[in-house]
């Protein structure tokens, strides 16, 4: 997992050296910015993978968690009162809160890693369906230039015919034109190469894929062998 970036909002600044303090002793310690939220903004939270709310002023936690959670924004979560907990997930159904008493900060940290973790899954998932949805739309081009390839070769075959019987001729054509024909030959002749290219790269994938084939059946055979 590449480093997380985190963004902690608190008026308390013992809560923020608290939290990073004991996320030093984690396997991944992610990059953290310290905000209190006079200089916290609603855009504020835009680029972090995860946003701690701690304590802050009064009246001015609504608005962080309005807009930090959400749905499209980074997981966010909050220390809380445990009476305000019920309200606080009604206001906003994706938020993750820690109560706010004994052991506090081990909680967090593990709610925290929990939380960077799912959002590295789904930027990972995310990311393969991407990847998925090009490779498809490759697939779909590679299949259609071999359902259509025999057409492109008889059409260059039919350029290049008659451009070889133009120029055969000398006294047919002069100057320019015999130029111009000498260019469709010549550009003719390097699609032609192109598509002989494109047909040896289908054999070595219709090979390759045979030869991955038969060494996925010899595993299993292998397998239903050994059991």
């Amino acid at each position: 997992m590449n480093q997380a970036s985190v963004l902690i909002v608190s008026d308390d600044p013992e809560f923020a050296r608290t939290v990073a303090s004991r996320w030093q002793s984690e396997r991944h310690v992610p990059g953290i910015t310290i905000l209190n939220s006079d200089l916290w903004s609603s855009s504020t939270s835009a680029g972090y993978d995860l946003v701690i709310v701690g304590p802050v002023r009064d009246g001015r936690r609504t608005g962080i968690l309005g807009a930090a959670s959400n749905p499209t924004g980074p997981a966010t979560v909050c220390l809380a009162e445990e009476k305000e907990i019920p309200s606080l997930h009604a206001e906003c159904p994706s938020l993750l809160t820690v109560p706010m008493q004994d052991g506090w900060a081990g909680v967090l940290i593990l709610v925290s890693v929990e939380a960077l973790r799912r959002v590295d899954a789904l930027a990972r998932s995310q990311k393969a369906e991407r990847q998925a949805t090009a490779s498809q739309a490759h697939a779909i081009l590679g299949r259609y230039m071999l359902d259509v390839r025999p057409s492109v070769n008889d059409a260059l075959t039919s350029v290049l015919g008659n451009a070889d019987l133009l120029l055969l001729e000398p006294g047919r054509m002069q100057g320019e034109c015999r130029e111009q024909v000498q260019a469709i030959h010549t550009m003719a002749l390097r699609l032609n190469e192109i598509m002989q290219r494109f047909s040896s790269l289908a054999a070595e994938m219709r090979l390759g894929e045979k030869e991955s084939q038969g060494e996925t059946e010899a595993a299993l055979n292998q397998s239903v062998g050994r059991a």
